[in-house]
């Protein structure tokens, strides 16, 4: 099946500005008669409910964090991406349009590209207008840094801080709705389940998770911005809670998973320190701007930070400048990440583990001074220093690739619907934006574009042709998804098995960065595929989930969310059993260039890969959007 991007006609520059115009509108006196559900409350969630209820909707928001502020976009640090070329050094939106494409590996969709790139210059300003402190020159002017994947500086940024930034002025946005009444706030309540009611979704179920109480609500259309999916890796960089349940309970209710093997591995993480862990931290890929990355040339055991400097200057080697020297240490997150697993593979790693590589900012302070430095990265400075010990002032940081961002999600059209008619899927929950590698600083741009620009032109196009009549939560269809839902939780409350949930996600982490980690290849995808439909298996006969259902039930809570990772698990690894190419973050071991680049067959595999749900047990059905470059020509990748 091929499917229907709903991608407009004319020329790429022009598709959004008309497909606007010829999206249908509803009237503000109409709006007000609509109801829209917003899942999640990071900058995708939060931008689309406030938008919404400015426009006169009435909306129910839902997080299961205790407030909005909690949501993982406030952990972005770096940047935010805008080709504003307020640096004059030769940034267009063409440009970020085409450094998006090339950073991807030309797996990505080229209309929804391009709206982004246009639409960057508009948060920028959405965003000042709200108070976000970006940084400024000396002459008042916001300033830009350079990030990977690109050789312009176009990236806006406050500090380290610039995710909880943007999320401060989308959640004032949001508050003031929240105030006015038009949006209705439901924190710590997780979605466990969408209703779907004459092939369109009208609603979800979700659990109370302070009181465990099973409740139903019903809308005209639901959007899910419940972010992406790194967890089934048990270590990664996102927050504890992150999961991919809302998403996942979509799929099995027709939502199509879009490219689930595209996983962004990110180069600049503080390296694993034992068993005990539960996360990982990331180092803002903004420090590679000034921060130079090396190892010695013959390998050092044990080389500790504090002893960095008694390398010396000719013995070391700075290899990302060696082998890329027109981009250098600003290489795509996937080309860096891979790079450094190859020089500790070659035995050239520091540390106790030999699993890291140095990011030195001695030469920056030469150069520019410390203040300076400070002034630039000082909060991540001072949180690499308080978890490691090390004070990168004085020795350089330990770093090395730790699994970050998903490409993959929720395959959506053009106008950012799913499969199921109703049902949206906006910022790190869709597929649509990055193909099969994420550039640094592109993340919060599109969760802004999508929430601000996006969805409120498009979901009208919808709602103009709904009937105003509001189903009822007693309807069969929702008293149906209820009964599953509960049903489900009884079930994992009465296994009371021997193992706990974390033990089944530590094992599938395993499992999952072992085979279908920074590098996959056929033989251990199959390994791969064989455990994890083990482990699912005795999950559900060994799990031991602890308390009750009507109360505060932590347990529970990653007990459901264990089971769909798991499932999704063995999702990833068809995708990337099927995908026989290498591209971006995806390496498959067998299509490598001979100096190890990643090698695409486009000829086989210029195509989004959408997964369709089959039924317990049974595998899933592939369905291919082919992707078509009109604008770009399809080259190999190359940042020398």
């Amino acid at each position: 099946m091929a499917l229907d991007s709903k991608i407009p006609e004319g020329p790429l520059a022009e598709k959004w500005t008309k497909h606007k115009f010829k999206s249908k509108l509803v009237n503000p006196a109409n709006k007000r008669k609509y109801d829209v559900i917003v899942v999640g409350t990071g900058l995708a969630g939060a931008a689309a409910a406030a938008s919404f209820g400015e426009l006169g909707y009435n909306v129910k928001s839902f997080c299961f964090q205790d407030s909005p502020r909690r949501a993982h976009s406030i952990a972005a640090q770096g940047g935010i991406n805008a080709a504003k070329n307020y640096q004059n050094d030769g940034d267009s939106v063409f440009r970020l349009f085409y450094d998006t494409i090339k950073g991807g590996d030309y797996r990505g969709r080229e209309a929804n590209i391009h709206r982004l790139a246009e639409v960057s210059v508009n948060i920028i300003d959405q965003c000042v207008a709200q108070g976000v402190p970006f940084a400024r020159d000396y002459g008042g002017l916001l300033d830009n840094r350079s990030f990977g994947g690109a050789q312009v500086s176009r990236t806006f940024y406050a500090r380290g801080q610039t995710g909880q930034q943007l999320l401060l002025g989308a959640y004032s946005a949001l508050s003031r709705q929240v105030a006015s009444g038009k949006v209705q706030l439901h924190a710590r309540t997780e979605m466990l389940d969408v209703v779907i009611v004459d092939g369109q979704a009208r609603g979800i179920v979700t659990r109370n998770l302070i009181t465990g109480k099973i409740e139903s609500h019903s809308a005209h259309a639901v959007v899910l911005a419940t972010g992406g999916y790194g967890n089934v890796f048990f270590l990664s960089t996102n927050a504890m809670g992150s999961n991919v349940t809302a998403a996942w309970r979509a799929h099995k209710k027709g939502a199509f998973f879009g490219n689930p093997c595209y996983t962004q591995i990110h180069p600049t993480c503080i390296p694993v320190s034992g068993d005990h862990q539960s996360k990982l931290t990331l180092m803002s890929e903004s420090l590679r701007n000034d921060g130079r990355i090396w190892v010695p040339k013959t390998a050092v055991k044990g080389l500790k930070a504090a002893d960095a400097a008694k390398i010396a200057e000719e013995d070391r080697d700075y290899y990302l400048e060696r082998k890329y020297p027109a981009f250098g240490n600003l290489v795509p997150r996937d080309v860096a990440s891979r790079n450094a697993k190859q020089m500790c593979d070659e035995g050239r790693g520091v540390g106790n583990t030999g699993l890291a590589v140095f990011l030195d900012f001695s030469e920056a302070i030469k150069r520019d001074g410390i203040e300076t430095v400070k002034g630039k990265y000082g909060n991540l400075f001072d949180m690499y220093e308080q978890i490691t010990g090390d004070n990168p002032y004085e020795m350089p940081m330990m770093i090395y690739p730790a699994v970050h961002y998903t490409m993959g999600g929720l395959w959506v059209d053009y106008n950012l619907m799913t499969t199921v008619p109703g049902l949206y899927a906006a910022g790190e929950a869709n597929f649509s934006d990055h193909g099969a590698n994420r550039l640094g600083a592109s993340a919060l741009m599109q969760g802004l574009a999508d929430g601000y620009f996006v969805l409120p032109y498009t979901i009208g196009d919808y709602l103009a042709d709904m009937p105003y009549d509001k189903i009822p939560t007693d309807h069969q269809e929702f008293q149906k998804a209820e009964t599953a839902v509960k049903e489900r939780i009884e079930k994992l409350l009465s296994i009371n098995g021997e193992k706990t949930v974390d033990d089944f996600h530590k094992e599938l982490g395993h499992i999952m960065w072992e085979y279908c980690g920074m590098a996959r290849n056929e033989e251990g995808l199959k390994i791969a595929k064989g455990k994890i439909k083990a482990l699912k298996e005795e999950f559900w006969k060994n799990v031991k989930v602890l308390g009750e259902n009507e109360e505060m039930n932590m347990s529970l809570e990653k007990a459901n969310r264990v089971a769909d990772f798991i499932e999704l698990g063995e999702l990833m690894i068809d995708d990337a059993q099927n995908r026989k190419e290498s591209c971006g973050g995806h390496f498959r071991e067998e299509s490598q260039t001979p100096e190890g680049e990643a090698l695409r067959i486009d000829d086989e595999f210029s195509y989004v890969a959408a997964w369709e749900y089959q039924g317990e047990g049974k595998e899933e059905k592939l369905n291919k959007e082919p992707l078509e470059f009109e604008n770009v020509k399809l080259t190999q990748r190359s940042y020398k």
